[in-house]
């Protein structure tokens, strides 16, 4: 059975290339794409793409939108479909002026994988997502077991996102020279940690709670002065995983190297979830958190800038548009109380919100 055609993969590899060097796309969104097309290849027999025909991409998106999700057993999402679809127009888009392919595939060809009207307003429907209160965060982390390095270290970790809202990526390489306890400050330095975007930045604790700020300050003290480590070794380690008593592998302890990806604590972040008895948020809802709390506490338009900062965002119109949405049971509060007597005025964070979205529409 086919399972790849030669020609592809030599154009293929110059297409990830150009997705990487010149768009500058991340290796996860370029394995994304990888994906995209081998499914089309798959549907098509692995054909030459110098064979591309539009009514290839009229037939893949009928038997796409036919295709189950493997682990829900449900059709797939539109947001699926498009994100599919979309890849592969942009490459043949691409292939279109590549040597070699000019002759044979039109620009225009490759608007024919786009999905129809309604299928795309669906996809790209904005659909908020479950944002853990502040509350729910620190009954998680008090209710965190310590007795072990390892029970330590997952504690400590989710209290140092909490403090500060970093991103699991930057988190899992993260190096003991990168926390200020005494400043209360992390430094997001891109030659070390993994930021998005590669930015550097400071972030200060948010004023989450003290007793969250001091489960970090005991497992940063236990690193230097238990475990004697330094400050180039990871703040928070991957697990030592041997051979056990029973000549099983298990986890023994800590290891003294970086996690290779963020899976892992994507991992903790379940298990503590489910054992504090709450529904599983993920690590990055705790930036929305964050972000709602700021619209509480702050009280000026300065304010809200630092604490946006504070996130990595140089604009605070990403902190408004991509994480300070409403949330439902907020908007239907605001809703309510319009129909009460008010007092005159209002916060400086809500006339804020008011001005940007003002601004984005182009209102005059």
């Amino acid at each position: 059975m086919k399972t790849h055609h030669p020609a592809n993969e030599r154009i293929k590899k110059e297409y990830f290339t150009y997705l990487k060097e010149a768009k500058r796309y991340s290796e996860q969104t370029v394995d994304g794409v990888a994906k995209a097309l081998h499914r089309f290849e798959s549907y098509t027999g692995f054909k030459d793409f110098h064979k591309f025909h539009l009514q290839q991409a009229v037939n893949f998106k009928k038997y796409l939108a036919e295709q189950m999700n493997a682990r829900t057993k449900t059709a797939l999402s539109k947001s699926t479909l498009h994100y599919t679809v979309t890849a592969l127009k942009r490459f043949f888009q691409w292939l279109a002026g590549q040597p070699g392919y000019k002759s044979r595939i039109g620009y225009a060809d490759a608007e024919y994988f786009n999905l129809s009207d309604n299928d795309t307003r669906i996809a790209k429907a904005h659909r908020e997502q479950p944002v853990p209160t502040l509350e729910q965060l620190l009954h998680v982390i008090r209710s965190m077991p310590c007795d072990n390095d390892i029970q330590l270290r997952d504690r400590a970790l989710i209290a140092l996102m909490t403090l500060t809202g970093a991103r699991d990526g930057a988190v899992a390489s993260l190096k003991l020279k990168h926390i200020n306890l005494a400043e209360k400050v992390l430094d997001h330095d891109a030659r070390d940690v993994k930021t998005k975007f590669r930015k550097t930045f400071q972030t200060w604790f948010f004023p989450v709670g003290d007793d969250v700020l001091q489960i970090l300050v005991h497992w940063e003290r236990h690193l230097r002065e238990n475990l004697l480590w330094g400050l180039d070794d990871p703040l928070f380690p991957a697990s030592l995983v041997a051979s056990g008593a029973n000549h099983r592998f298990e986890v023994v302890g800590l290891d003294r190297k970086h996690w290779g990806s963020a899976t892992p604590i994507r991992k903790i972040f379940k298990s503590a979830f489910e054992s504090a008895g709450l529904p599983y948020y993920q690590p990055h809802s705790i930036r929305k958190t964050l972000v709602r709390l700021g619209e509480q506490l702050c009280k000026s338009p300065e304010d809200f800038k630092a604490w946006s900062q504070n996130l990595g965002h140089e604009q605070v119109l990403t902190t408004f548009t991509s994480y300070g949405e409403v949330a439902a049971r907020r908007q239907a509060e605001i809703i309510r109380g319009l129909g009460k007597p008010q007092i005159v005025g209002v916060s400086v964070t809500e006339a804020m919100r008011v001005l940007q979205e003002h601004i984005g529409t182009g209102a005059g």
